[in-house]
């Protein structure tokens, strides 16, 4: 989700657990065993030699709510609630770079171990609730440092940068950018005493929150960073998967592809050279049609709905035929701050997606899951961005959730 979505406002919470009861009813969680890291087999995910299947959220503020012992309890009481609906991942940021509120990384290879000890306790309180994790490493967008605090740090050491989209090219950066992957990969639990790369709670890592390089439309320098970042990452943990955190636009690999682009543009990424780097183990697209459309494309449900089942038909047919890798559907969402919103078509939209996941997966296909934006609970009003779903208050999204659960572990 781009800075557009309110990152510094919304704080908000979710996670996925195993099988247990409501209402007298056991929602089976997909099935799920941090005790073993996930791998792939062709176009899908196994753990234990058994299929693995997604059903999750995101959550990106969990570290940022650890550690204040105010909020806390809001990372425990999401993974309480969510395992009641059989969720088993949530992605969150594991950075927060040189920004004046709880900043991870203060300066290029100083932390506040404070913070650092907060992501400790979302990893074992995940572990806990037997939940995975998707860990991010860094944003595309300003908001929580990114891309512009990497390219600020170079300057005050020396560089002459001009651009944000240097972030990809310029050395300083990426020695910046590596440092901070081992510090995070290396980093042992103060609560487990786990190495985070030993770590089978963690599901993946991102190399970055929905990498953009407008700059360069050819998508050469984003190609080239994610090899050699998807490289650097290997090198330190091979027990993990690695995804880049693409929202699935097309570039120059397959030109005919670009017609399904949001106004044709691939903002310098290549959804199929990108993903078919060795070292990238999945795919993940994002679902975000009233951001992306053009307005006479935006302005019917239908025109909507017909390009989320494009999006999302498009990316499954070159994840099976020519990525060869499984896709995940990394975020998706509705705004009930846009004109025309209602409960019932939010759990309508939610449950054309999984139907999409379920349809794929049942037939051995690669399309593995799916995580929406986002999950609060009780008591978290002030971090509202619109996207928010607060099971407790909507009982019937959480039974559309627990039933894509239940679909999705009689699989296994």
């Amino acid at each position: 989700m781009n800075g557009n979505r309110c990152w510094f406002h919304c704080f908000v919470l979710l996670i996925l657990t195993p099988a247990t009861f409501r209402h007298g009813i056991c929602h089976p969680q997909v099935e799920t065993s941090p005790g073993s890291f996930v791998q792939t087999r062709g176009t899908n995910f196994v753990v234990d030699g058994k299929p693995f299947y997604v059903n999750g959220f995101n959550a990106y503020w969990m570290m940022l709510l650890a550690a204040d012992p105010s909020t806390r309890n809001k990372v425990t009481d999401t993974f309480r609630e969510a395992s009641k609906y059989g969720m088993n991942i949530a992605r969150a940021w594991a950075f927060n770079d040189g920004t004046d509120y709880r900043p991870l990384q203060i300066s290029p290879g100083s932390y506040n171990e404070e913070v650092f000890k907060a992501l400790d306790f979302v990893v074992a309180e995940a572990k806990k609730f037997r939940i995975h994790l998707i860990l991010v490493l860094v944003n595309n967008y300003e908001d929580f440092g990114g891309k512009p605090k990497y390219v600020q740090w170079a300057n005050q050491n020396g560089q002459n940068l001009r651009n944000e989209d240097e972030f990809f090219t310029n050395s300083l950066v990426k020695e910046f950018y590596k440092n901070h992957v081992k510090a995070v990969l290396t980093r042992k639990n103060t609560i487990s005493g786990v190495a985070y790369k030993d770590d089978p709670t963690i599901f993946a890592w991102e190399l970055m929150n929905e990498p953009r390089c407008p700059t360069d439309p050819s998508g050469a320098h984003l190609q080239n960073w994610i090899k050699e970042m998807a490289a650097h990452v290997k090198s330190i943990d091979n027990n993990h998967l690695l995804e880049i955190g693409l929202e699935g636009f097309y570039g120059e690999s397959m030109p005919a592809k670009k017609q399904n682009n949001p106004n044709n543009n691939p903002m310098g990424t290549d959804f199929i050279s990108n993903n078919q780097i060795t070292e990238i183990d999945f795919a993940t697209i994002h679902i975000y049609p009233e951001q992306w459309l053009p307005p006479q494309m935006n302005s019917s449900e239908e025109g909507q709905l017909a390009f989320v089942d494009k999006w999302i038909e498009s990316h499954i047919l070159d994840s099976n035929s020519v990525v060869k890798k499984p896709l995940v559907i990394g975020e998706f969402g509705r705004d009930s701050r846009l004109p025309g919103y209602s409960i019932e078509k939010r759990n309508e939209y939610f449950q054309r997606i999984y139907t999409a996941i379920y349809n794929s997966a049942s037939r051995g296909g690669c399309c593995a899951g799916g995580l929406f934006w986002q999950l609060l609970t009780l008591g978290m009003e002030n971090t509202a961005d619109g996207y928010e779903v607060v099971l407790q208050q909507c009982p019937s999204i959480a039974s559309i959730i627990a039933e894509q659960s239940r679909k999705l572990s009689a699989l296994t």
